[in-house]
């Protein structure tokens, strides 16, 4: 047995203050934001912020209303969003802020289903898009970009003017969802490409040279404007400017590296993103990826951009392990992250420009930014999100105590090398009295060995526990509780995964699952026990009470304390991975389903690809005119259903690496939308409608989906054109006629279509009485 060792018998309580007047606002009705030097508070309780980044103008603005509630039904509660310029002044002075651009309908839709934002206004932003998102006419003007020129400032002050014109009512002080504004990107970090001058003499935008000053400089210009919130933040990482007075300093990881085949020869390295660390100890000054000008202790730890996806790049084609997000996830919280941030949560599609047809830059796809995240670029659900979703639900619960709680690492922890798929990987968040145990198997471009029969001993200063039998798949992560207060009644360990609580008049439901390959046991204090009521298996010392659930099934059993009796439900993994917490009709509902909910209001509707699709309910619930299905453990479940749609496609070769795709009349009828899904072998896809490009891929092995129900109309006697740029083999310019010919000559091509089908995508609409 591997036997683990991690001391908390030297804990102190954080010296937790409150940070400077720069860092809080109040609203309309008096509510307050605010820091400490470990978290971000509202009305002076700690709040848990869990950001996702979602480019409004990188999609129709038909679909934002449901994307924003898909986040929202997941657990983000702040939208982050770039605000690019080249999107909003692509021609000098002319200003666009309608359709898809349009900012201030996009915030009210997130004010209306309670969601906080954070601009990132730039001037700077990349972001992958055309010149890091500055406009082409500045390449041309008599001054220097990201600098202090005079010149310079009035035209990012006269932009800040046009995008405060579009917030007023919005900010935060307003009654607004506005709380937070970031100012440039990465300043004296990383820059981009002038896009009109690359493949010739390839340019590069400055990356900044004026320091601090130029971040005070446009933050002033900011609030001149009128952008007034509550905090601006920077992005602090690579020695970027980050001047901590005056910002928040936010972080974050990536563990897959397109932008380093610019230079880099071979396989992708092993990183050193799934380690555990401290990023907020004094002792810790600089670490991994966390470099500060500022004590550690003195500012939050918080994040703006965790890898929840990775775009392919053009010389970096990978299929994202959706896995490698949560874990991700797993590693900043346990780090010492109280403010979670996700870039991208929602992929997304470039909009066309006026002058130039294409604004992403061109290592991406010239539309596609679909990122491979969470929400895809048409609105699929991604693994990552179901398994994002059973960490935000924990947060949701137990975030204002984890808010509280120190990082420990076992000893040479930190020094766990990437490549090293033996040792278990672990650390501690504890408070002084209970803490969770977090766990990590999984490493980027390397597979993990399985995990068994481990044993972690938590040494504190009056007990030790030792959790015995620790077993965890490979790709997988855990948080196991311990010194867990259920009302009364001390969970002294489990081997099992904290969700939610469902609170009902007389008793409180404590919901966990088993992660993938733990065996599921909870250890009682046996003084806080005044009985046990279910099916399972028991072991009691003078000390505990030992419970193990079912393993094959959900499983219930009740726990009787002096005071209080609670129920606990332990789901199976792909039960957690199914499931949501509601609030209907003042009453909190656990749902099970494996389709995609969406509630508005009192309104409950579900997305799925399936004609038939089921949905269980605890506690019991009922639905009109809609058919039972057996249940699930506690769960009573209905089968939702719509009339299978027959999709017939015609598809012709009309030459090499090219066809074209009739898709049937009356296509979107009944459906919610389309996606058209090619499997193929080759460089790039490209779709067309009349010879105007609609879609665009660089091919990674894996199935492309394209959504058709903004199309419908353009479709309609027209064909879809596809276009498969070749992967060629021993390609060559031949030029050695006299005449200036110019002409390619390859020895082989790869490029073919290996199957391509309509899935529809169905809305059902669920009218519950609770």
């Amino acid at each position: 047995m591997n036997n683990y060792i991690i001391s908390l018998k030297n804990h102190r309580d954080k010296n937790i203050y409150q940070l400077s007047d720069n860092f809080s606002g109040s609203d309309s009705q008096g509510n307050v934001i605010s820091f400490t030097n470990y978290y971000m508070e509202m009305n002076g309780v700690p709040f848990f912020g869990i950001s996702g980044e979602f480019h409004f103008s990188r999609c129709d603005d038909t679909y934002w209303e449901d994307e924003i509630i898909k986040m929202k039904m997941n657990g983000i509660n702040i939208i982050s969003t770039y605000v690019f310029w080249i999107h909003h002044e692509e021609e000098k002075g002319a200003y666009r802020f309608e359709g898809r651009r349009n900012l201030c309908r996009f915030i009210e839709l997130c004010k209306k289903h309670g969601m906080f934002v954070i601009l990132r206004i730039g001037p700077f932003a990349h972001g992958e898009v055309r010149n890091g998102g500055l406009p082409d006419w500045l390449y041309g003007m008599d001054f220097e970009v990201r600098s202090l020129d005079k010149g310079y400032l009035l035209y990012v002050q006269r932009y800040f003017e046009k995008l405060a014109k579009q917030l007023e009512g919005l900010y935060y002080k307003d009654g607004g969802p506005i709380i937070g504004a970031q100012i440039d990107n990465e300043y004296q970090h990383s820059a981009a490409g002038w896009e009109i001058t690359t493949g010739v003499s390839d340019e590069w935008i400055p990356t900044g040279a004026d320091g601090d000053s130029y971040m005070v400089k446009i933050k002033e210009l900011a609030k001149k404007a009128g952008i007034q919130v509550p905090f601006y933040t920077c992005t602090a990482w690579g020695g970027g400017a980050a001047p901590v007075k005056e910002m928040l300093p936010l972080w974050g990881g990536y563990a897959f590296w397109p932008w380093i085949f610019y230079s880099h020869k071979g396989e992708h390295p092993v990183t050193p993103e799934y380690i555990y660390r401290d990023y907020h100890n004094n002792k810790v000054p600089k670490t991994y990826n966390f470099e500060p000008f500022y004590q550690p202790e003195t500012m939050p730890y918080a994040c703006c951009e965790m890898g929840g996806g990775m775009m392919c790049s053009y010389h970096y084609r990978f299929v994202l392990p959706f896995e490698s997000v949560d874990a991700m996830a797993n590693v900043k919280l346990a780090s010492g992250c109280n403010l979670l941030g996700y870039y991208m949560f929602r992929g997304g599609t470039n909009p066309r420009g006026q002058r130039t047809p294409f604004l992403n830059e061109s290592q991406v796809p010239k539309l596609s930014y679909d990122y491979q995240a969470a929400i895809g670029e048409y609105g699929q659900k991604r693994p990552s999100y179901d398994r994002l979703k059973r960490i935000h639900l924990f947060i949701q619960e137990w975030g204002e105590k984890l808010c509280h709680m120190k990082t420990y690492l076992p000893e040479h922890g930190e020094e766990i090398a990437p490549t090293d798929v033996e040792t278990l990987r672990f650390a501690v968040r504890f408070d002084g009295t209970s803490g969770f145990l977090f766990l990590n198997n999984y490493q980027d471009h390397v597979r993990t060995k399985e995990k068994r029969g481990c044993r972690v001993t938590v040494q504190m200063r009056n007990e030790e526990i030792t959790i015995s039998d620790i077993s965890l798949a490979s790709g997988e992560n855990a948080i196991l509780p311990f010194g867990m207060d259920m009302e009364g009644i001390l969970l002294k360990y489990a081997t099992v995964q904290p969700l939610t609580i469902i609170r009902e008049e007389g008793v409180s439901t404590y919901f966990f699952f088993s992660p993938e390959g733990l065996k599921p046991r909870y250890v009682f204090d046996a003084e806080t026990v005044k009985g046990v009521e279910g099916e399972y298996r028991q072991e009691e010392t003078d000390k505990t009470v030992e419970i193990h659930p079912k393993q094959d099934e959900i499983d219930v059993f009740f726990v009787e304390g002096m005071k209080s009796k609670i129920r606990i439900v332990t789901l199976r993994a792909k039960e957690s991975l199914r499931f949501y917490k509601i609030h209907l009709n003042g009453k909190q509902l656990a749902v099970l389903t494996e389709g995609t909910l969406l509630k508005d209001g009192e309104t409950l509707r579900m997305e799925s690809e399936r004609e038939k699709e089921s949905i269980y309910f605890w506690p019991e619930v009922n639905l009109e005119a809609v058919k039972a299905t057996k249940p699930i453990g506690i769960f009573k479940g209905f089968l939702l259903s719509r009339k299978k749609k027959e999709l017939p496609l015609d598809v012709k070769e009309i030459g090499p690496a090219r066809y074209t795709i009739q898709v049937p009349d009356h296509y979107m009828d009944g459906v919610k939308e389309m996606i058209l899904a090619i499997q193929y072998r080759g460089d790039i896809g490209q779709l067309f409608i009349d010879g105007d490009m609609i879609a665009d891929n660089f091919c990674n092995g894996e199935v492309w989906e394209t959504g058709l129900k903004l199309l419908e109309h353009r479709l309609a006697g027209e064909k879809l054109t596809l276009r498969i740029t070749p992967i060629k083999e021993g390609s060559h310019i031949k030029v050695d006629s006299t005449m200036a010919a110019r002409k390619e000559e390859v020895d082989s091509v790869v490029a073919s279509v290996e199957k391509i089908l309509l899935k529809p995508v169905y809305e059902y609409r669920i009218d519950i009485k609770v």
